[in-house]
């Protein structure tokens, strides 16, 4: 299992206590420290099975920079948001689990985070 966190980040923070309590092995990846490639965000978005822009934090001030929110969304955009977030990892939502099995999640909340458990 790997988990992609901020150290910074209360939820990627409170993923690893869960995993930890849990006795689950996994790889910690700093992923602002060494951020996923194209290939590898474009990866975990299929697994996932959501876009480049639902786990964009347009909140982030390189976004308002980049003025990600006046974006399109469409299949034909998706390689440049990829791009983005391979250029910009502040803007990857976090923290994000890939399980063993392929099962790859947000983990935003101590249900979904246990729920790579089983």
């Amino acid at each position: 299992m790997e988990i992609w966190v901020n150290p910074r980040c209360s939820k990627c923070r409170s993923a690893v206590s869960l995993l930890d309590e849990a006795g689950a092995e996994y790889t910690v990846r700093r992923y602002l420290e060494e951020p996923p490639t194209e290939a590898e965000l474009a990866a975990v978005l299929d697994r996932l099975g959501l876009e480049p822009w639902d786990i964009t934090r347009t909140g982030e001030k390189i976004a308002g920079e980049l003025q990600l929110k006046s974006w399109s969304r469409t299949p034909a955009d998706r390689p440049r948001w990829i791009a983005a977030l391979a250029g910009h990892p502040e803007l990857i939502q976090r923290p994000i689990i890939t399980a063993d099995d392929g099962t790859t999640v947000v983990a935003r909340d101590e249900e979904t985070v246990r729920s790579v458990l089983s």
